[in-house]
């Protein structure tokens, strides 16, 4: 009868548990406490970008222009007067002769200046009497602007809620300023149209720069900011783990193994950016951007991707796999906590984030979705250049580091068979006394292992190819 596996097991030594029982808890415990510090910490950093954001959104400056000059204007001024506090942002008036036309008003909120705007139109004041007076008067008295491409979450709940409750509350100051002289002069009483001009007497017109209404908007500047750092992540672990099995490392020039990873780095970021833009367009719904925006979303998702593969190839040429998990993760949280929310939103602290890829790849991203709106090429582009550069410059570098670690691991491997073949041949050449048999050290080989290791790490073997 064949033996069961666990039976042939060679049974653990006596006193094994007891002997081991102290390091194995050690290196638990040690496990342990730096993983929920890494997740505490990286997650209480994510956290606190969003603590008591409302608070803040005085920070985000909304333009007030009055065309009409008349008690519609003056509505406005006393509904945000009832309106302004810490959770509402700031209203600034700024003259007509400023921006002479309401495509000023538009362009100044395209440009970034100001997160929204409102304007009261020209003559809104004598059309609405006009309306009380015959019902025939205009009473769309005022306009509102703002961008819903820019951070479309944050800009519907901050930006586009807090201008429909100001015009909801200029309503109610207009009553309170003005209500007593119309009720006394307007033919209410005998003009249905005239009450129905007293009843709603205040209306405004929408302008959205760019509607973003599509679900998957929520997506842009969070989980689409991590999964390019966290495709290039697996990837290398692959890339590494086939340059193992070849042996490129040594069988290659330094100068040989940096350029055909460069070559693969530049063919997958293309491949991959132009992945990442195709599920972006597929689920698009009625979102209205065209093939020359698709083109440079394409473009921009390339540096970004490329830049996080440098990064990456850097960290796992110098960083010791069991330090692998706190790195990426904590790169991860970095990047994906500068394109949540706006910078004004969150505490000061929080705004080196304009230094990090991620950030400037999402600011140009919605300069392109907003068909040029929201321009901040002048920051964006020679940060991302300077990731970039800078990556290209210390990639060779780790690249000469793998080499060379990777021809130290051949050498000492080669030392260590060396060792164990001449310890062999002395043994049997001293016949089968037990007392002159040199005994065999695996620390060598071990060591060779761990920088062979260090070489090509971490990574994993391709599924579905035979090695």
């Amino acid at each position: 009868m064949a033996k069961s596996h666990s039976s042939s097991r060679a049974p653990a030594p006596a006193g094994f548990w007891k002997e081991s029982r102290k390091g194995f808890l050690a290196a638990l415990t040690t496990s342990f406490i730096l993983l929920q510090i890494l997740f505490l910490g990286n997650m209480c950093y994510l956290y606190a970008t969003q603590y008591q954001d409302s608070s803040r959104f005085h920070n985000l400056n909304l333009l007030y222009v009055d065309y009409d000059g008349g008690v519609v204007g003056q509505s406005v001024l006393d509904a945000y007067g009832i309106m302004r506090g810490d959770s509402f942002p700031s209203l600034q008036q700024s003259p007509a002769t400023n921006y002479p036309d309401p495509s000023d008003v538009r362009r100044a909120v395209c440009s970034g200046d100001y997160w929204g705007a409102i304007y009261t139109k020209s003559g809104a004041s004598s059309n609405l009497s006009s309306a009380f007076a015959t019902g025939s008067g205009d009473r769309n008295s005022l306009a509102y602007v703002w961008n819903g491409a820019r951070y479309p979450a944050f800009a519907q709940s901050a930006i586009y809620s807090n201008l429909i409750a100001l015009v909801q509350v200029t309503r109610s100051a207009f009553y309170s300023r003005n209500a007593s002289d119309v009720m006394s002069t307007a033919p209410l009483s005998t003009n249905p149209e005239s009450l129905q001009a007293f009843l709603d007497p205040i209306k405004a017109t929408e302008v959205n720069i760019k509607v973003t209404e599509q679900g998957t908007r929520v997506l842009y500047n969070t989980v689409s900011m991590v999964m390019p750092i966290i495709q290039q992540f697996f990837f290398m672990m692959a890339l590494n783990g086939i340059s193992s099995q070849f042996q490129l490392l040594t069988k290659l020039s330094p100068t040989a193994n940096g350029l055909l990873r460069m070559c693969i780095s530049f063919a997958y970021t293309f491949f991959g950016s132009l992945c990442m833009v195709g599920y972006i367009w597929a689920f698009r719904e009625s979102w209205a951007v065209n093939s020359n925006q698709f083109a440079l979303c394409w473009m921009i998702i390339w540096l970004y991707m490329h830049i996080n593969f440098l990064i990456v190839d850097i960290l796992t040429s110098f960083v010791s796999l069991r330090f692998m998990p706190f790195c990426i993760l904590t790169w991860v949280i970095m990047n994906v906590a500068s394109t949540i929310s706006p910078f004004e939103l969150n505490p000061g602290f929080f705004r080196w984030g304009y230094a990090l890829p991620a950030h400037e790849v999402y600011q140009v991203l919605v300069q392109v979705w907003s068909d040029g709106c929201e321009n901040q090429l002048y920051r964006a582009l020679p940060i991302l250049f300077s990731w970039w550069i800078a990556g290209i410059v210390f990639v060779v570098i780790a690249m000469r580091h793998r080499c060379q670690t990777a021809v130290a691991a051949e050498e000492a491997a080669a030392a260590a068979k060396k060792k164990e073949k001449d310890i062999l041949q002395t043994n049997l050449s001293r016949g089968s006394s037990t007392q002159d048999i040199i005994p065999w050290d695996r620390q060598d080989t071990v060591e060779a292992s761990h920088t062979e290791q260090a070489a090509y790490g971490p990574s994993y073997h391709t599924p579905f190819v035979r090695e």
